[in-house]
């Protein structure tokens, strides 16, 4: 079987304007990032548990520590939701 071109197939190409001699551009840009990142990894949380496989529970538990890992990334750089509304 052939390897994709692109690892992350799934996820369409989008054009990011940051601006990487602003520093609030660039923490938006992460913060926006690594947002997405938690939802995408909550979604598969939801889709595995209506799965059957004899290691969802396995998978479960490390998206978790994954998505735990992030939002502590986030608030640990100050850059949590709070200081975006």
């Amino acid at each position: 079987m052939d390897k994709p071109i692109y690892p992350h197939h799934e996820y369409p190409f989008t054009v990011r304007n940051v601006r990487l001699d602003h520093h609030d551009s660039v923490r938006s840009h992460v913060h926006q990032q690594v947002s997405t990142e938690v939802e995408r990894l909550e979604r598969r949380i939801e889709v595995l548990r209506l799965t059957k496989a004899p290691h969802v529970a396995v998978m479960i538990s490390a998206y978790e520590r994954m998505i735990d890992h992030k939002k502590s990334f986030l608030q640990n750089c100050d850059l949590d939701e709070r200081r975006y509304y």
